[in-house]
């Protein structure tokens, strides 16, 4: 089941949220599905203190469950720890590359619009657009309230996604999520796979309809996808292979290095550079 059209208004995802804010000390973290509902009730009342309005919560949390594939999914990410070449064979690289260069031809005035607007070249959008997502194909299954809250509470990365539980929040209290949402295991939305603090900082209207449309529109995808490396250090012109300039803003996006190494190699084939 696709997720639903998440419309984010521009304005407010170029904006909104980009510190961390200061929240009241939350509920304790945990490792099992045990004390996840009592979690829940502690950190509605945290959030509440902290100016989440009952309202939101009560939708945002009436479908929350402790999500079981989420949390399999954080402890297996094995493909993170293969070699490159075995990476590549994976994540379908070849793939990704052929039809990745027949993207690009039929996107060129797209493309041209956003390297004008955010110096990024089209080949290493095109790679993460195609490994995140197959070019949009599929995007997740998990809902992802109940992804973004497990993680949260889980102890591994708690406050880390408890930061991204606040800003699915704030999409929540504007519109922008659905509670009923589905996307990625780890709670990421739309194309290229953004977690929601990402859409609150880096969410761009790509289309020109005023809005940005992370599943349903591949012009703000990539526009998003574009200034995120932007907002992590990329420069116009400058070359983005290991060593190079731009490659410390694709180690943004991902921490693995192998993961970084195949967007860099993925582009330079599409780019031809």
């Amino acid at each position: 089941m696709r997720m639903k059209k998440l419309f984010l208004a521009a304005a407010a995802a170029m904006g909104v949220l980009h510190a961390v804010p200061a929240f009241a000390q939350g509920p304790q973290c945990g490792n099992t599905s045990a004390g996840f509902e009592a979690w829940v009730a502690d950190f509605k009342q945290t959030a509440a203190a902290n100016g989440v309005s009952q309202a939101v919560l009560s939708r945002a949390f009436a479908n929350v469950n402790y999500n079981k594939p989420t949390i399999a999914a954080d402890r297996g990410q094995k493909s993170f720890k293969l070699s490159f070449d075995a990476f590549m064979q994976k994540r379908g690289g070849a793939a990704v590359i052929s039809r990745g260069r027949s993207m690009e031809a039929a996107n060129q005035a797209l493309f041209a619009s956003i390297e004008r607007r955010f110096g990024v070249p089209a080949g290493p959008l095109i790679a993460i657009w195609g490994m995140e997502t197959g070019f949009g194909s599929y995007m997740g299954n998990q809902h992802t309230l109940s992804a973004v809250s497990t993680l949260a509470y889980d102890c591994r990365r708690s406050d880390y996604f408890t930061d991204q539980l606040y800003a699915a929040l704030q999409l929540v209290s504007e519109g922008y999520l659905s509670p009923q949402a589905k996307g990625a295991a780890h709670g990421e939305i739309g194309q290229t796979q953004f977690l929601p603090r990402n859409v609150v900082r880096f969410g761009a209207d790509g289309d020109g309809d005023g809005r940005v449309d992370m599943v349903g529109s591949r012009a703000d995808a990539l526009a998003s996808t574009a200034n995120f490396l932007k907002g992590h250090g990329w420069r116009a012109g400058a070359g983005y292979q290991p060593g190079e300039p731009n490659f410390v803003a694709i180690q943004g996006w991902n921490a693995a290095s192998v993961y970084q190494q195949a967007i860099a190699y993925i582009g330079q084939q599409i780019d031809g550079k």
